[in-house]
C-alpha cells in the first residue's frame, strides 16, 4: 500500500516520527512524505490538506495520514476533496472502524491531542483495516456518497 503523509508546521514533528517507525517497522508499505517539515510557521494546515487529499483522490497514494495541531482543520480541509473521507481519531478503535465501517481513507491526527505512541498505534490501526463490504456499510456509503455528489 502506498501510504502519504502531510501536515503543517504544528505536526511536522509527529509527522516525522511516525514515518520513521514506519520504516523502521518494515511493514511492506510505501511510505510517501507530501510535505510540512516544520520549518515555516506559514505552513496552514489547508494546504498540505489539499495537496494529501488530491493525492488520495487521485490514487497517487491509496491512504493517508495527516496531522496539525488539533487535527480538526485538516480533517474539515481535507474532506472538502470529493472521494475523501477524512476523520480525526486518537483511538485505535475509530481508526479501525473507519475505515471497516465508512471506508475511510485519510487519519487525521491532532500534534497537540496525542503523543508519538499513541499516534503510531492509531496509524497501524487504520492501515490494518479493510472495509467490511457489509451490505449495511455499503448502503450507509452509498449514502455518504450521494450527498457527496450532490453537492448538499
Amino acid at each position: 500500500m502506498r501510504i502519504g503523509f502531510a501536515a503543517d508546521h504544528a505536526g511536522a514533528a509527529l509527522k516525522a516520527e511516525l514515518v520513521r517507525r514506519f520504516r523502521a517497522a518494515d511493514l511492506g508499505h510505501d511510505y510517501i512524505d507530501l510535505g510540512g517539515d516544520g520549518s515555516d510557521p506559514t505552513d496552514d494546515y489547508p494546504d498540505f490538506a489539499a495537496r494529501l487529499a488530491i493525492a488520495v483522490r487521485d490514487g497517487t497514494v491509496d491512504r493517508g495520514i495527516l496531522i496539525c495541531g488539533s487535527g480538526v482543520g485538516a480533517s474539515v480541509a481535507a474532506n472538502k476533496i470529493r472521494g475523501v473521507r477524512a476523520a480525526i481519531c486518537h483511538d485505535t478503535y475509530s481508526a479501525r472502524q473507519g475505515v471497516e465501517h465508512d471506508d475511510m481513507n485519510v487519519l487525521t491526527l491532532g500534534s497537540r491531542v496525542i503523543g508519538p505512541e499513541l499516534a503510531f498505534e492509531c496509524a497501524l490501526a487504520f492501515l490494518g483495516a479493510v472495509f467490511s463490504g457489509e451490505a449495511r456499510h455499503v448502503r450507509r456509503l452509498n449514502k455518504v456518497l450521494a450527498i457527496e455528489a450532490d453537492g448538499r
